[in-house]
């Protein structure tokens, strides 16, 4: 697994599911169901140092975690997350 904090395109479905990522300029097409990242909702964040006796925090999606590839065949598992403005790429599995 190498982190990685690189600006990305990503290209989603009417769902917002990821379809195409173009990183260092190669377009890669997602060939597997992404799987959603979650983490607690932003507005939790004041709370949360209290301790939850029932349930658990709210949660939100943070990102997606999908396998892609290129024309070419090279592929990887890549996490991606939107910062509101831009999506950023976090990790990528080789």
């Amino acid at each position: 697994m190498t982190r990685v904090q690189e600006s990305v395109e990503v290209w989603t479905s009417d769902a917002g599911e990821p379809e195409r990522l173009v990183w260092r300029a190669r377009r890669f097409r997602v060939t597997d169901t992404p799987t959603a990242l979650v983490g607690p909702c932003d507005w939790w964040n004041p709370f949360s140092e209290h301790v939850v006796t029932l349930g658990r925090m709210p949660l939100t999606i943070s990102g997606w975690r999908f396998q892609a590839s290129t024309d070419d065949g090279e592929t990887h598992v890549f996490d991606v997350e939107h910062d509101g403005a831009r999506w950023q790429l976090v990790r990528v599995f080789d």
